[in-house]
């Protein structure tokens, strides 16, 4: 019996230590190999904050603040944690319905039931402060600081851009971002925003079982400072910008302006402009959908992604190059014969300077003509396909039919069009074309396009006598004064200096000789130097406007486009050109007048414009 019982207590041991072997073996894995446990333990008693870093601020070329940042608070959910949720009491709380809770609940779980996420953004100071009373009752939920964009000023937005959500393109292309992240979203905000948005940093929080914080993890031994983002100093002139933005007002159009001696742009306005402060906080959702659903289009920046049609602009750059070709000598005269393409009166042009001052467009029909037509070939097709492309190549040398490298985001960045011969063998054929054909470049019709910042940058070639610095937005950023290698390079366009003094000499003309067309951009005590331009467009003809000042030395080149606003360059383009010369150059206008006539006109044509309809090129343009 004895040795019955004994070899029984003998089973009964082994189970037992089996058993016991099994379990120890079992929470070793567990704990010390399978990691999966170890997390949901933590994550029950662990809360990782996100410490987000404070974005960089912007300022304007002289300092003023354009751009700072404000506290604000985001309600964080962590789907696994939440328990014993009282949802009514929630919803109540937090105001919000029900369906509402269960559809930001689900986003949550999608995104991770483990890791936190923004379960209501931008919680106001207020709320936050009676959050703090009931945060204790609502296990899961936490509330985590972040800082929303302020704009002093309510200019410049599509120059400023907007900050927003990551969204999943955003995740994608960056592992440094998660769910509930901000981003910019265009213009330097997009641009800079490796420089803007800093390094996050982050805490590890432990937290009692009612989800309170009772101290850090480790005594803070695994927490991560956050490093704030760079300034940007940007070249803007506030006053010059709002001072734009109110001369735009009721008009459809842009300014660009342009330091010509460094290439920063002093002022750039897309208009009808809107109030940066509208993309911020809980109503930027609303805002954006109305902005965008404007017909005028608000949110494009028409300086960069509009090309336009020239105009009689272009004509400047047409006699240039033909000096320079040798194809006219600066005292070449001809007749305005309108049988060759339509003009106004005026006396016919002996020089080139004279045929600048009064726009005439038989002049610029014949020097295109030379330039096209060299005599290089017996055949019409293969001469101009020659003299094409020697023209096309200059073209490139001012930055026109390619995109300007500026500092702000490239996606829908308009390049222009400068139209080579395989653009017309394309089109016609390859024997199919000639001069006679393509004519209508000579006066910045047919097929030439422009971006509106090219056509400052065509005025801010001509002010320095040959060359610009490429556009640029930021001076420099961070405590180190960062600059951009990019921004001080000369971009040469080879042509002789003593061809743009005659240009020059036109374009003063232009502005203060008798039968000049751009009269209305005269400053009295300043030497304007302007060229007006009529294009040819769906709806009324757009006001086109290019100058700089002062003639000798000159501090400011500018680019004015009034979309659909009969009457010519001179009409509309010009006075607002001189208006801001006067400003910029004087530190105020006198003319109060003048100012006001052109502050409050709203000269464009309303929107729906009327179809399209092909213009004749018999059409007066100036």
């Amino acid at each position: 019996m004895s040795n019955k019982y004994a070899d029984r207590n003998r089973v009964v041991k082994t189970i037992f230590i089996v058993t016991g072997a099994l379990f120890i073996v079992r929470l070793a894995m567990l704990q010390l190999f399978d990691p999966k446990y170890r997390e949901l333990a933590e994550q029950q008693s662990l809360r990782p904050v996100t410490q987000y870093p404070a974005r960089g601020f912007i300022y304007d070329r002289h300092g003023e603040l354009l751009v700072h940042n404000e506290a604000i608070y985001d309600l964080m959910v962590i789907p696994r944690m939440v328990k014993g949720l009282d949802t009514n009491y929630f919803c109540d709380a937090v105001g919000i319905t029900r369906d509402d809770f269960d559809a930001r609940m689900k986003k949550a779980r999608t995104y991770s039931p483990y890791s936190p996420s923004i379960f209501m953004k931008q919680i106001s100071k207020e709320e936050y402060a009676r959050w703090q009373n009931k945060a204790f009752r609502f296990k899961g939920f936490y509330i985590s600081q972040r800082t929303l964009r302020i704009y002093d000023r309510p200019i410049a937005a599509q120059v400023l851009g907007y900050v927003g959500e990551v969204d999943q393109a955003d995740l994608d292309r960056d592992p440094y971002y998660r769910m509930g992240d901000y981003i910019g979203k265009s213009g330097l905000e997009k641009s800079y925003e490796e420089v803007l948005r800093g390094v996050k940093g982050k805490k590890i929080m432990h937290v009692d079982a009612l989800n309170r914080e009772i101290g850090p993890y480790q005594n803070g031994a695994l927490d991560t400072l956050p490093i704030e983002g760079c300034n940007l100093y940007t070249t803007l002139d506030a006053d010059l910008q709002q001072y734009a933005e109110e001369l735009m007002a009721n008009k459809r159009g842009c300014v660009v302006a342009i330091e010509p001696s460094s290439g920063e742009v002093l002022a750039m306005v897309s208009a009808p402009c809107y109030d940066p402060n509208l993309l911020v906080g809980r109503i930027r959702g609303d805002n954006y959908r109305a902005l965008n659903a404007n017909i005028a289009k608000p949110m494009q920046n028409r300086a960069l992604m509009e090309q336009y049609p020239p105009g009689s602009i272009f004509k400047v750059a047409q006699a240039v190059v033909a000096l320079d070709l040798g194809v006219i000598q600066p005292n070449t005269g001809f007749v305005c014969d309108k049988s060759l393409v339509g003009c106004h009166n005026h006396p016919s042009a002996q020089t080139v300077p004279d045929a600048i001052k009064m726009s005439c467009n038989p002049y610029f029909y014949q020097v295109y003509r030379r330039v096209i037509q060299q005599n290089h070939d017996k055949s019409a097709n293969r001469d101009s396909q020659y003299g094409l492309t020697v023209w096309h190549d200059y073209m490139l040398r001012f930055g026109f039919g390619k995109q300007l490298d500026i500092d702000l985001p490239k996606g829908g960045m308009a390049s222009g069009n400068i139209p080579d011969t395989s653009f017309y063998n394309r089109w016609y054929g390859r024997r199919r074309w000639n001069f006679r054909t393509i004519y209508s470049n000579s006066i910045g019709q047919g097929e030439v396009a422009v971006v509106p910042l090219q056509m400052a940058n065509l005025a801010a070639t001509v002010a320095n006598r040959g060359y610009y610095i490429t556009p640029h937005m930021v001076r420099f950023y961070g405590p180190d004064s960062v600059r951009d290698e990019r921004y001080t390079t000369r971009n040469e366009t080879g042509i002789g200096r003593q061809h743009f003094e005659v240009a020059i000499r036109g374009m003063y003309g232009a502005v203060h000789e008798p039968g000049g067309t751009g009269h209305r951009a005269d400053v009295p005590g300043l030497d304007v130097c302007g060229k007006t331009g009529t294009a040819e467009n769906k709806g009324n003809d757009h006001s086109v406007f290019i100058a700089f000042a002062p003639r000798e030395n000159p501090q400011i080149a500018l680019a004015v486009y009034v979309e659909n606003a009969a009457g010519g360059g001179g009409s509309w383009a010009a006075p607002i050109a001189g208006l801001l010369i006067e400003r910029y150059i004087n530190g105020e206008v006198k003319r109060k007048d003048v100012e006001r006539q052109y502050r409050e006109a709203a000269p464009c044509q309303k929107l729906p414009l009327p179809p399209h309809k092909a213009k004749k090129s018999k059409k007066k343009r100036q």
